[in-house]
């Protein structure tokens, strides 16, 4: 029996190619579906169908109660990637599964655009061993030192080092602007 092939808004795309979608899933359940995913393509038989599932995630440190936590922060909250030929048999293998909400320009999924895809994974993979801070800072914010001699101290941003996680801070100390080079973990932000 020949399969149904669900129609996409691409001409370029040719049945039996396999391409990224982007399948929408409950916030803040991505990794449970893409797991459902791995374990239903094994016990399903799917494996020549679906081929792989992301979610795209980087490292970030932050700091909470004095203390250094890494965390994973999600690219795309609510959505992961799925690679798949798209069929009907695929199409509703996924939609079916438990935690997916459906697929990105349903009722024609469009495939990713392979620049697209291959940024994606780039960010996911290129954080040359150093998390980034999950708190990113701006010239001219105000914020508070947590750590160091100059504690309590609130000052302005002057300059930011994104490389060395560094900031230049000017506090006010016997009524004179000093700077001050603080590490992004030793401030806090201002509301």
């Amino acid at each position: 029996m020949a399969e149904e092939t669900v129609q996409n808004n691409k001409p370029e795309t040719q049945v039996g190619e396999k391409f990224w979608y982007v399948v929408h899933t409950q916030t803040g359940h991505e990794d449970k579906v893409k797991g459902k995913i791995l374990t239903q393509i094994k016990v399903q038989n799917f494996a020549d169908k679906v081929f792989n599932v992301l979610v795209p995630t980087e490292d970030v440190v932050e700091v909470k109660q004095n203390k250094k936590t890494l965390r994973k922060r999600k690219f795309f909250p609510g959505y992961i990637l799925v690679e798949m030929i798209l069929t009907s048999q695929s199409y509703w293998f996924i939609r079916n599964i438990i935690g997916v909400t459906g697929f990105l320009g349903d009722p024609t999924p469009v495939p990713l655009p392979e620049e697209e895809i291959a940024g994606i994974v780039e960010l996911t993979t290129s954080n040359d061993g150093k998390p980034k801070h999950a708190v990113e800072f701006n010239h001219g914010e105000q914020v508070r030192i947590t750590e160091g001699p100059f504690k309590h101290f609130v000052g302005v941003i002057e300059e930011v080092n994104e490389t060395k996680n560094k900031l230049k801070v000017m506090v006010t100390v016997f009524d004179r602007a000093t700077p001050v080079e603080v590490d992004y973990l030793q401030v806090e932000k201002i509301n």
